[in-house]
């Protein structure tokens, strides 16, 4: 689940990690509410105004705006309020349709007094998983695409891996602050970020931290800028107050839709339907429409209890996306017997009527060849399959024609 950069914010503030101050605002009154008490607090004219979407470059596309005065503010909350910002994130990139902009973050200017005494880095935890343990990724070419830096000047990026029995080491966190170039108060305060800043990855089940830039201030503070949060899940049934944080506004509405239902659910660029139980076979099913000469539309894993109720409802998602051709079931009757999905695809089959595409159903397991003699003998146009690649070739066979 992706955070808000206020909300990720304000989750690293609860963790001692500094970060720039600032006060979400969802109408223009409110932004102008937001920036007199920023004025007040730091007695200064100055605010930047940040759309709050689940992007990154949200610069690159008009979304961060600096105002020096209230004029300013209500001018640059105007703009970006309701704005469709395009940013190269954004599904489609900068030539799609862009993502509506519902709230703005009215946040204090970091960089004051002193610009050029300021400095950037990037500063990453995520979860290295071919060596089963975190890790830190930092760079002193903060405000930049860290993949454009580990391209042209891999050198430049660092990374400190994390025993997870173990956790950060202080000689870990002072090592990230070495290699930054700090020194004195700036490299103090760097260790302390760090430290905290693993805190509150490992207390918030944390999948994703990505903090750029990560400023070091003319005074030698040093303060999370921007925040990108993503949390686990699974994980998320620790977390209720994290849970709550949900913007279903940000998301695909079909996977919200199929969340709803307890289907996992994943739309992807294909025009083949998948439906399938268990993540595993998923992603062999997928595998195998690829090396057919078609692509996966989705991801989708009805889970070990499939019903009639449940596989009608995975139809109706899969057939909400208009480019696909062909629908491909493959079940393993393992805890649900093929039989009881067999039954859930006929039923489903009938109270949708005419279903526009080929479906392909694929059973093994237990009652399978109750499955098949059911769907062959249903009278509805569906095809049947024995093995995984007899129903893969009925699949290329129905696109080709």
């Amino acid at each position: 689940m992706n955070l808000h950069e206020y909300q990720g914010k304000e989750l690293l503030k609860s963790y001692g990690v500094a970060i720039q101050e600032g006060s979400v605002a969802h109408t223009l009154e409110e932004a102008v509410a937001a920036y007199e008490a920023m004025r007040e607090k730091t007695q200064s004219d100055v605010v930047v105004v940040k759309a709050q979407i689940h992007a990154g470059g949200r610069g690159k596309g008009g979304g961060v705006k600096l105002a020096k005065n209230l004029d300013e503010l209500k001018e640059h909350a105007g703009n970006i309020l309701g704005m469709m910002l395009k940013t190269p994130q954004t599904p489609g990139g900068m030539e799609g349709p862009g993502k509506l902009v519902r709230k703005i973050l009215v946040a204090e200017d970091a960089y004051a007094p002193d610009f050029d005494a300021c400095s950037e880095f990037y500063v990453s935890i995520l979860m290295d998983r071919e060596r089963k343990c975190n890790v830190i990724i930092y760079s002193t070419e903060g405000g930049m695409d860290i993949e454009k830096v580990a391209d042209e000047t891999p050198e430049l990026v660092h990374k400190e891996y994390i025993d997870p029995t173990l956790g950060l080491m202080p000689f870990q966190a002072r090592k990230v602050a070495f290699n930054l170039g700090l020194s004195g108060q700036a490299f103090k305060q760097m260790t302390k970020f760090i430290a905290n800043l693993y805190k509150a990855f490992v207390g918030a089940d944390a999948s994703l931290f990505e903090i750029n830039p990560t400023l070091k201030t003319g005074d030698d503070r040093i303060v999370a800028v921007d925040c990108k949060v993503t949390l686990d899940d699974n994980a998320l049934f620790r977390h209720k107050n994290l849970a709550e944080l949900r913007d279903t506004d940000e998301e695909d509405p079909t996977e919200v839709e199929a969340k709803a239902h307890h289907l996992n659910y994943v739309n992807l660029d294909g025009n083949v339907g998948c439906m399938v139980n268990g993540a595993g076979l998923a992603m062999a099913t997928m595998d195998i429409i690829k090396l057919s000469g078609g692509d996966p539309a989705n991801f989708l894993d009805v889970g070990g209890t499939a019903d009639a109720a449940r596989v009608e409802q995975a139809f109706r998602i899969i057939l909400k996306d208009p480019k696909v051709k062909a629908i491909l079931i493959n079940i393993f009757g393992g805890i649900v017997r093929c039989d009881r999905v067999a039954q859930g695809v006929i039923d489903a089959y009938k109270n949708m009527g005419n279903i526009p595409v080929p479906i392909i159903v694929r059973l093994q397991g237990t009652n399978a060849d109750i499955a098949k003699k059911m769907i062959d003998e249903s009278g509805l146009a569906v095809h049947s399959a024995i093995l995984l690649q007899e129903a893969a070739d009925i699949v290329s066979k129905v696109l080709a024609e």
